[in-house]
């Protein structure tokens, strides 16, 4: 394991340290750091607090923090006064708006970085800081207009995807192009990438806290239906080598950025080589299985980095095999609870939709 500053100890004769944490976003990222937020005083001379700052008025978040601000992510009088109420800030998704963040900054302590949320919001710059950092990734083009398109194609052997350069997930603001297509309309800066034939896909999860020591978790082996995560395994089936070069790779990325909280790498593998595909600067849907298979889970982690704690052990104790539960497949959820070992977490949303991530569930197995 690559690890450095986590022996997690405490001392009991510290004065008990209230916090309050406030996190922007009240989806389901935001409700499992606020669970891993309550049990915090088991464990450290810390007693926190969360404040929910989202639009809705229900949310699977605000049911269980313990504060709540209800406006939208574009109210700057209402950001302010929910960062006077806060010690620190941390959001649970990217794609919030430049002016609310730069507004949140000049009011408080935000963590991860507001660098690393501009970078991991525009693809292009995205691609552009992991490149100047050594690191490979796909080859890509700047597409400013449709007419940049052909050219871009032609560069990429005839195939290429097309991605817009902001506010796109899970699939969303992405196509296959070929030279035979017809170019999709575009009314926004976009960017091609080469098309991958790639062996896995993989991530590693590392956490970063305000001392600048690290914590990286083992890399988890991803497959996608329908540009949604199905199923992350962990730990995945590498050499001792990739999975060497994965961690690293994050941990040089993490400290480019100046990180702070828990920050998401995700990988091709292509034989004995790795690209980067991109970062998530948040706790991730393929980190879930840490919560059930390592002594100290992702969103632990993430609220020990923030608030400047010792991080904790990202050893693996058990194999772990995480399913994303969608749509429909939350109702049939109840029945597989009984299996030994299977660990159910339900998001508390009350609208059931396709393609919507509703909870997921965590197998555990024995290491080999």
């Amino acid at each position: 394991q690559m690890a450095r500053g986590t022996d997690g100890t405490s001392s009991r004769n510290t004065k008990m340290i209230n916090k309050t944490i406030g996190i922007v976003g009240g989806g389901q990222l935001a409700r499992m750091l606020a669970l891993a937020a309550k049990k915090l005083p088991d464990l450290e001379e810390v007693k926190c607090h969360t404040h929910i700052f989202c639009p809705e008025q229900k949310s699977p978040a605000t049911l269980i923090a313990d504060g709540r601000t209800c406006a939208a992510y574009e109210d700057i009088p209402a950001l302010i006064e929910f960062a006077k109420k806060v010690d620190v800030i941390t959001y649970e998704f990217e794609n919030i708006p430049a002016a609310s963040m730069a507004a949140l900054n000049e009011h408080g302590f935000i963590a991860p970085p507001v660098k690393a949320l501009e970078i991991s919001q525009d693809r292009l710059h995205e691609k552009k800081f992991i490149k100047a950092q050594g690191i490979d990734t796909t080859e890509f083009y700047d597409i400013k207009a449709p007419d940049d398109i052909t050219p871009a194609l032609a560069a990429l052997s005839g195939q290429g995807i097309l991605k817009t350069r902001r506010f796109g997930y899970d699939g969303k603001g992405q196509w296959r192009l070929t030279q035979k297509d017809l170019a999709p309309p575009i009314d926004r800066p976009c960017i091609l990438e080469a098309v991958i034939d790639f062996d896995k896909e993989i991530s590693v999860i590392i956490a970063r806290n305000t001392k600048g020591e690290t914590a990286v978790y083992d890399p988890i082996e991803n497959v996608h239906r329908n540009h949604i995560l199905h199923t992350s395994t962990a730990p995945a089936t590498l050499p001792d080598t990739l999975t060497q070069t994965a961690q690293r790779i994050a941990t040089t990325l993490a400290d480019a950025l100046d990180y702070v909280g828990v920050l998401a790498v995700e990988f091709f593998v292509v034989g004995d080589n790795l690209l980067v595909n991109e970062i998530a600067p948040r706790v991730h849907n393929s980190g879930h299985l840490t919560q059930d298979a390592c002594a100290c889970g992702q969103f632990e982690q993430h609220i020990r980095a923030i608030l400047g704690l010792p991080l904790g052990d990202p050893k693996l104790h058990s194999r772990a095999i995480m399913t994303n539960l969608i749509g429909d497949d939350i109702l049939d959820a109840q029945t597989l609870t009984p299996e030994k070992n299977t660990y159910l977490h339900d998001y508390k949303k009350d609208d059931i939709r396709a393609g919507r991530k509703m909870g997921h569930i965590t197998r555990l197995f024995p290491l080999a």
